[in-house]
């Protein structure tokens, strides 16, 4: 009986947590020239005028594709590498203190994530340097 009375108890807890989220206004649009533009349409010409830049610098299409994903995984891979770099601490030097595989885990785990960070920081220097610098 008791685990059913603990049961339902947690149940109501958890139900009792959902709250509503009402909308007051649906319109996110601005008004441009007379226009409606919303932010994903913003966002959507600025990645254009991203990749026609890249486009443009590198001289093809292929290139230019390439060089916007290249730096878009070095911008995004320092935040990522970072959490992963922390987590990885915490296992090596406070859960594996007293058990060595979760030690050694965190240990690869941490040289996994340097080597990742490394790799996505210089690998669009090499694809620079070797598309602009070898096509000349």
């Amino acid at each position: 009986m008791k685990k059913l009375a603990a049961t339902i108890l947690m149940m109501l807890l958890l139900l009792s947590q959902v709250s509503f989220v009402f909308a007051t206004n649906t319109d996110t649009a601005e008004i441009v020239n007379g226009e409606q533009v919303s932010q994903i349409v913003k966002i959507k010409e600025k990645t254009e005028a991203e990749l026609e830049s890249y486009e443009q610098k590198y001289g093809s299409k292929t290139y230019g594709y390439v060089a916007y994903a290249l730096n878009k995984i070095r911008i995004y891979s320092i935040p990522i590498c970072f959490i992963g770099m922390v987590v990885s601490a915490l296992y090596q030097y406070f859960i594996g203190i007293r058990r060595l595989d979760i030690r050694d885990k965190g240990y690869h785990n941490m040289v996994m994530f340097i080597t990742v960070i490394v790799v996505a920081q210089v690998l669009p220097l090499i694809f620079a340097l070797v598309v602009i610098g070898w096509r000349r």
